[in-house]
């Protein structure tokens, strides 16, 4: 005999089909046979198929099975597979498997006779609703069973295996020993005797062992042929069905084709072996916002940066006012935010969190010197072994309002504002690149900007943009803005925006539409009279027209000294809520959600109770989406849940 696999389970499957009383199943994203002949003789096929030069079983082989077994009642026994001879009730060759046991059968023949002998191997549980691979090597008195690749169980019993076990005239039969009791209930997916020596190095390669495959039938294989269009498979399978309900389940291959009902959303997903897909899902509308947690903070906070740390948790930095006690990273517990750690400060006006490779960071804008007289705004460091973020890097900067962290072509940068230096607004804000040998941020570029607020980075293509709010130049906050496009290494101007004390540039895509949102915060000039309201000014959505190749106004919308946008979706809507700071008047003024209508753009559709409203943060959690907004006129910020129908 030739030392090549002789597929048992292959022989029974007729070429282009399933042999009758056999099924196709698939459990934990595998493949397997169900066996159910109304007639066991119908699983079996001649042994001289698989033994065509010789009709002598092997004298050492290895048996391989792949398997799940379903529970056993503790009086039953089941049959793997036996080898028969057509006028005999005996079993030449068989497993059978009883409630952790593993029997092997061969008989023994002598001149006198025969007898059935039995190699049994205890503790062998294979009941867990798992799939399950085995090796069962044979060689002389010694019997070697290996169960998922781990520690081999070796036996050495009196009777050896003949050397001289005659096939002629037997057959191979599949679950069964040729009647209808002890037929295998479980599902089988790999039978595969190799002639020669132990099987276990050859087979115990594969990353999952429980599925480890030296022959399988094409019909069982892992990736079916893809039915084009209306084309059924073809080889079409059942598969074990399971729903589960509650939170979203892990969706690995051991859960593909099961399903998951997510009540809350009353949706029903299907896990492909690596994502959860919508089979039928409701689309959440935003329907009303609720008060969910007020946030006491160490001052009036400036800005807030919600952020993920992977493996740690959510949280929320807050930039406040006062110092001391500066400013507070807080952390998401028990469906709140605590306080987790304080970080001196000084009248720092934003965070701003990001990773370069493994490393994770956290950039404060300080808008003030220190009790030295220093001027410099610092970035942190996660620290994983203290679980705090520590000083890193301090950099110089001049009443620094925003930083903006992104990257361009693998190399990481980092952007400050610089508002004014004394007296002056008319200044530069500059760009660090990242030096990697270094491990440090350095000049990479300085930008000329007036009484600059915020950063704002996006890409549209190959193309890389970085936007300026300029504010104020020293007379008028009725100045233009400046979007810059990366070109040849270096930002250079691409359009001009005119703006009235610009604070604040939010870009977001609705479908293929690229916006760009700014927040007009009052409009002042020393060369003409005073409006009759500095503050109540519009704000305008531009949108890239590719034709012309810039922004064009889109819409207006009338704000309060609006200082923050931030656009965030529900289901399939898209929303823009501003921060109104401050009326004229009064600064307990409303913000406002508008929600996207297409035709219409924007139209108002939640009035928002708040208090010299600073920032806006949208965040999700298993339980839910919220907003979460910072006050600068008092020491209270608010998170919000968004109601869902």
């Amino acid at each position: 005999t030739d030392l090549r696999p002789l597929d048992i389970l292959s022989e029974v499957v007729p070429a282009g089909g399933l042999a009758r009383g056999m099924r196709v199943f698939q459990v934990q994203g595998v493949r397997g046979f169900q066996l159910a002949a109304p007639r066991p003789r119908a699983l079996g096929f001649p042994a001289s198929r698989l033994f065509v030069h010789c009709d002598r079983f092997p004298e050492e082989f290895s048996i391989i099975v792949t398997l799940r077994v379903l529970g056993v009642p503790a009086t039953r026994n089941e049959y793997v597979f036996t080898l028969m001879a057509e006028e005999s009730p005996s079993v030449l060759v068989g497993l059978r498997y009883a409630p952790d046991k593993l029997h092997f059968l061969f008989w023994s023949q002598e001149r006198a006779g025969g007898w059935q002998t039995r190699v049994t191997f205890h503790n062998v549980s294979l009941s867990d609703n798992r799939w399950h691979t085995l090796v069962l090597a044979v060689s002389g008195q010694s019997f070697s069973l290996t169960v998922d690749c781990g520690v081999p169980k070796d036996l050495v019993v009196e009777t050896p295996f003949p050397a001289s076990l005659s096939v002629k005239r037997a057959s191979f039969y599949l679950g069964n020993r040729r009647r209808r009791k002890g037929v295998f209930t479980g599902l089988l997916r790999q039978l595969v005797l190799l002639p020669g020596a132990d099987a276990t190095p050859r087979v115990c390669t594969a990353v999952n062992f429980k599925e480890a495959t030296l022959s399988i039938p094409t019909v069982l294989r892992d990736v079916p042929t893809k039915p084009a269009s209306n084309e059924v498979l073809k080889y079409p399978y059942e598969t074990d069905t399971k729903v589960t309900l509650g939170s979203r389940p892990p969706c690995t291959r051991q859960e593909k084709a099961q399903f998951w009902f997510n009540a809350s959303r009353r949706g029903l997903y299907l896990c492909n072996g690596s994502a959860w897909i919508a089979l039928l899902e409701v689309k959440q509308r935003l329907d009303y916002v609720e008060e969910y947690q007020s946030l006491v903070t160490n001052s009036e906070t400036m800005g807030v940066e919600v952020f993920t740390i992977p493996k740690v948790g959510l949280f929320a930095a807050t930039a406040n006012r006062h110092t001391p006690p500066g400013s507070a990273v807080y952390k998401w517990t028990d469906g709140k935010f605590v306080p987790y750690q304080n970080i001196p400060t000084y009248q720092a006006q934003s965070w701003k969190y990001f990773t370069i490779g493994k490393k994770i960071f956290l950039a404060v804008a300080n808008f003030e010197q220190n009790d030295r007289g220093q001027e410099f705004s610092v970035i942190y460091k996660w620290s994983r072994r203290k679980e705090k973020f520590i000083t890193y890097q301090r950099i110089t900067t001049h009443s620094a309002r925003d930083w903006e962290a992104f990257v361009i072509g693998g190399e990481a940068f980092l952007a400050v504002v610089n508002h004014r230096k004394g007296n002056n607004h008319n200044i530069d804000s500059v760009i660090y690149r990242w030096n990697p040998r270094t491990g440090l941020f350095e000049t990479n570029q300085t930008i000329p900007t007036s009484g600059a607020y915020d950063w704002e980075f996006f890409t549209i293509g190959p193309y890389s943009f970085l936007a300026v709010a300029n504010t104020f130049n020293g007379t008028s906050t009725k100045i233009y803005s400046h979007i810059y496009i990366w070109l040849s290494g270096s930002f250079q101007l691409f359009q001009s925006i005119l703006t009235f004390g610009a604070a604040d540039w939010e870009v977001f895509r609705i479908g293929d539409r690229v916006f760009l949102a700014v927040a007009n915060s009052h409009s002042y000039d020393s060369g003409v009279p005073a409006p009759s309201n500095f503050y109540a000014i519009n704000s305008s959505i531009y949108e890239l027209n590719i034709t012309a190749q810039m922004f064009v106004k889109f819409q207006d919308l009338l704000t309060y000294s609006a200082l923050d946008w931030e656009f965030f979706s529900v289901g399939d809507d898209s929303f823009l809520v501003v921060a109104n700071s401050f009326d004229g008047f009064t600064f307990s003024v409303n913000s406002i959600i508008y929600r996207w209508q297409g035709y219409e753009g924007f139209v108002a559709a939640h009035h928002l109770p708040t208090v010299g409203c600073r920032d806006w943060e949208t965040f999700r959690t298993a339980e839910g989406s919220y907003l979460l907004y910072s006050s600068a006129r008092e020491p209270l910020s608010k998170v919000l849940k968004l109601k869902t129908t």
